[in-house]
């Protein structure tokens, strides 16, 4: 998928999930992603508990496909992946992950270093192998299909 971030779900201790938007990779089945090495929520989850969830999107298009309001679509791809996550400690692997991840969000800006990571300790990388992956789509019907030109109005009670 070609979707901008995605969202990895922890539990918590107290059994509540933790929801974090991360930009991420996904190469060799693995999920990577990095965020502070602080010890909050995320990290403090993913170190009690290893089983993650993870989530993207891409929203294509809203369409109408009846006469009412209500009667209207969304056109999306989405894929949800479970596994288990562990922090990537090797400082070259840390590294090869930002060189992959600016080549995917990077703006290209000329006259900056390119490989060079001053702040590479004040970050945790974290790497999900993944074990489980599915996904849903629903494709945006052709304009023949979409209202007005086809009324597949779906509310109760319908009048014409």
């Amino acid at each position: 998928m070609r979707a901008y971030c995605g969202r990895i779900a922890s539990v918590g201790a107290d059994g509540w999930p933790y929801l974090v938007p991360l930009l991420y990779l996904f190469e060799d089945g693995e999920i990577t992603v990095h965020n502070s090495a602080a010890r909050g929520h995320f990290r403090l989850n993913v170190e009690r508990e290893s089983r993650v969830c993870f989530e993207v999107d891409e929203p294509v298009k809203v369409f109408d496909y009846g006469r009412f309001e209500c009667d209207t679509g969304l056109a999306y791809r989405s894929a949800i992946a479970w596994g288990r996550i562990r922090i990537v400690e090797d400082r070259a692997a840390k590294s090869r992950f930002f060189d992959a991840l600016l080549a995917k969000y990077g703006t290209g800006t000329s006259g900056r270093p390119q490989g060079f990571y001053p702040r590479l300790d004040e970050v945790t990388v974290y790497a999900i192998a993944v074990e489980r992956l599915t996904g849903k789509h629903c494709p945006l019907p052709p304009l023949a299909e979409q209202w007005p030109a086809l009324d597949r109005t779906k509310s109760p009670n319908a009048r014409p």
